[in-house]
């Protein structure tokens, strides 16, 4: 069954993303799963975002047949379904292209955990997935093995961007908001010649386990 309310809220979700320019252009995009009916609300491809609504979100089949919807998924719809089949308890998908931390992923350099809200909101520090070309199976596998490794919520994607998870849209949010606030810091540390200091690994394990 198609749920309105799940499209309104990939729709809202996604605008709020384009207003604090976590996406650029066309560039970005975002789903939910509603595993109860398999089915994935995910943004159109190359729909521009000032003009989106409700009714022009997507609702795809993991194998990527449509399901509703009058426009086509977002190409990067494998890499939504690679998440949702490989990671359980993965609800919602942002795939934004911010740009300190896409800098960051050009570059294949991994954001240390330099800030303590990194522990509580990614898992500690954001790794960097493979690169893979866009749109295809490698890169949903990829970012898989990348944030599966040692249990992050966030990895940024090699030459391309940044993948962040979550239980649900809101979640899934503010990780990748947290990803780039994370990045623009560690590219201005590193840039001003100072040195990033890291916290400790112990104070890492500490507040994981508060």
């Amino acid at each position: 069954m198609i749920k309105q309310s799940l499209k309104e809220a990939v729709c809202s979700e996604t605008l709020s993303c384009w207003r604090e320019k976590l996406f650029a252009g066309t560039s970005g995009n975002l789903s939910c799963y509603d595993r109860e009916d398999d089915l994935i609300y995910i943004t159109p491809g190359s729909f521009p975002y000032d003009l989106m609504k409700p009714e022009d979100i997507m609702v795809i089949r993991p194998d990527g047949t449509i399901a509703d919807g009058p426009h086509r998924p977002s190409s990067e719809w494998r890499l939504h379904a690679e998440i949702y089949r490989s990671m359980k308890d993965v609800s919602a998908v942002v795939h934004t292209h911010s740009p300190y931390a896409t800098a960051l992923a050009v570059s294949h350099t991994g954001i240390p955990v330099i800030l303590i809200e990194m522990v509580p909101f990614l898992g500690g520090d954001v790794p960097v997935a493979e690169f893979a070309l866009p749109g295809t199976e490698a890169v949903g596998r990829n970012a898989v093995e990348a944030m599966m490794k040692d249990g992050r919520n966030a990895c940024l994607m090699a030459n391309h961007g940044v993948c962040a998870v979550g239980g649900s849209l809101a979640q899934a949010h503010i990780r990748a908001t947290y990803t780039e606030d994370a990045a623009k810091i560690y590219c201005h540390t590193l840039s001003s010649g100072l040195p990033a200091v890291l916290i400790r690994e112990e104070d890492i394990q500490a507040m994981k386990e508060q």
